[in-house]
């Protein structure tokens, strides 16, 4: 595979939706939109969050691609843009789990 020419402006945007996915409350709202489209309404009770909270999240999901959404009569649906978000998401809980089992092994008398 060739090298891929990194640009300033592209890492500027790497960094935009690495900052978007540092936010605990997006990654939840991701976590739960993996068993598929959800209403605003179903990740309110899934996520105990108030509805403002969730729709302010999700509108930041929306605008960086991260999920689609429509919209049918009053109810607002969202589902994964791109399931890759969740790889990504999986591969870092991954890591983390080896780190934490490495840390616990270090600490046993």
């Amino acid at each position: 595979m060739a090298a891929r020419l990194v640009t300033n402006d592209l890492l500027s945007l790497v960094a935009e939706r690495f900052r978007a996915l540092g936010e605990p409350v997006r990654l939840q709202l991701l976590h739960a939109l993996r068993q598929g489209e959800q209403s605003v309404g179903d990740l309110v009770a899934e996520t105990g969050l108030g509805q403002a909270n969730v729709s302010k999240h999700l509108q930041v999901l929306h605008g960086l691609g991260f999920v689609h959404r429509r919209k049918d009569g009053l109810y607002v649906f969202y589902i994964l843009a791109d399931r890759s978000v969740l790889k990504l998401c999986d591969l870092m809980c991954g890591r983390i789990e080896v780190q934490l089992a490495a840390q616990q092994r270090a600490l046993r008398p």
